[in-house]
């Protein structure tokens, strides 16, 4: 016989362990399959930058602990100038932050089970009623939470998942000692988190440097396979070929070290999801996927998407009046558009026409920063549409002809979210959150 819960989730990043440390909190019987082995863990999947900002902190707990280095500024790059805006963050040891998010819902009362990789849901009449894994092994429940990454195993078997190759980022990261974080030649990184949009070491993407604590750094670099890609890439390099190539050529780097034995290599998908949940099931995370497509963060919105689920599960199996129903379970796809990512569509847009342009366009960028004030910034971050436009030029009429070329098919309503081909459920002011 198959054990009964009344959540599964697959996949303990910190989607997955958030959202078992939520239901488990709130009284629900929790098991989380991981496909890692517990002594090692996080070994294979200790992939993120780990950089985040204080609302995160606050709204989840997270303990000081975790955190490798609190950042008091971010730092945009282009190749031959930079613009500076003091703003909070914190890098995190990922590695220590996911066993935090482990043990603390353990001692909520979630079970959790290493070892065990998630090979396909159970289907019963149409519908998702448990999982299996190991090949063999079995556990069921009234709803199953994908919290698996870009691998999605449940959510492309249930035709939930979307994810496209062409919206695939690649990504490198080392941690560096030795780095000249206050180099004349560029703007000062200490107490900072960078990034920097060069085509000449992240073509079609961008690269990263994020202070960890006196003069050691996170640096990496991630990109699209886009047309921007495509188009400015060097014949034959890889990710590491760029890496190489960045760190033998950046003079912050000349007295630099890498840690020996850590390296972190990730992907994810930047795209628009499709549908998030279906009869007794719900996409959480990079599953869905979540990573804001502007600054590549993903710990934040994927830690919502989970509080998003839990809250969902609390409507749908409320008071044992069990409704776990599309209709029901569509109240995370509301509180997804709503409250995790508003404004998303928006914001991928115009990181697609940020990465259209060239090199000389970033430098002038830099400048057309620094000329905002600092409600026009907050709007432009937000992607108001108006705000953007003051980042504009005439000549810049060839970069959005080409743009509108590549996305000829856009109907210009999508700029809001899409509506989700379902019936809603009912959401209370109590399921609300921030």
């Amino acid at each position: 016989m198959s054990e009964q819960y009344d959540v599964i989730v697959a996949g303990a990043g910190p989607a997955g362990a958030q959202c078992a440390r939520d239901l488990a909190n709130r009284g629900y019987d929790v098991v989380v399959l991981e496909t890692e082995d517990e002594a090692e863990f996080p070994r294979t999947s200790n992939k993120s930058t780990a950089g985040t900002f204080p609302s995160m902190i606050t709204s989840f707990g997270v303990p000081d602990e975790v955190v490798m280095n609190y950042t008091d500024k971010v730092v945009l790059e282009s190749p031959n100038d930079h613009f500076t805006r003091h703003h909070a963050g914190a890098v995190l040891e990922f590695g220590d932050f996911k066993r935090w998010l482990v043990e603390d819902g353990r001692e909520k009362g979630a079970e959790y089970r290493f070892d065990a990789r998630v090979t396909g849901p159970i289907v019963e009449n149409g519908d998702i009623v448990g999982v299996e894994y190991n090949g063999s092994e079995e556990v069921r429940a009234e709803i199953t939470i994908d919290a698996t990454g870009p691998s999605a195993p449940l959510a492309k078997a249930l035709g939930v998942s979307e994810l496209e190759r062409e919206n695939h980022a690649i990504g490198i990261e080392y941690e560096l000692t030795g780095v000249d974080l206050d180099h004349p030649e560029y703007g000062d990184l200490t107490d900072a988190m960078m990034l920097r949009l060069d085509h000449d070491i992240a073509p079609g993407g961008y690269s990263w440097i994020f202070h960890t604590g006196a003069d050691e750094a996170k640096v990496g670099l991630c990109y699209i396979q886009n047309d921007s890609h495509r188009e400015n890439a060097r014949e034959g390099f890889s990710v590491d070929d760029y890496m190489a190539y960045w760190l033998d050529r950046d003079p912050r780097f000349a007295d630099a070290e890498r840690k020996e034995g850590v390296q972190h290599r990730g992907s994810a998908h930047i795209q628009m999801p499709g549908d998030l949940s279906t009869d007794r099931f719900m996409a959480i995370g990079d599953a869905v996927p979540t990573i804001d497509p502007v600054w590549g963060e993903g710990i934040h919105k994927g830690m919502k998407s989970a509080r998003a689920a839990a809250i969902t599960v609390d409507a749908a199996l409320d008071r044992g009046m069990t409704d776990t129903s599309a209709e029901q379970l569509s109240i995370y796809d509301r509180l997804w558009h709503r409250d995790v990512a508003p404004n998303h569509r928006t914001r991928l847009l115009m990181t697609e026409l940020l990465y259209l342009a060239d090199n000389d366009r970033y430098d002038r960028f830099m400048r057309d920063l620094g000329s905002l004030d600092e409600a026009s910034l907050r709007k432009a971050n937000n992607a108001n549409p108006l705000a953007i436009a003051k980042l504009l030029h005439v000549d810049d009429v060839s970069l959005l002809s080409e743009f509108l070329r590549e996305k000829v098919a856009i109907d210009f309503d999508g700029f809001l979210p899409k509506p989700v081909n379902k019936q809603r459920g009912n959401v209370s002011a109590a399921f609300e959150f921030k």
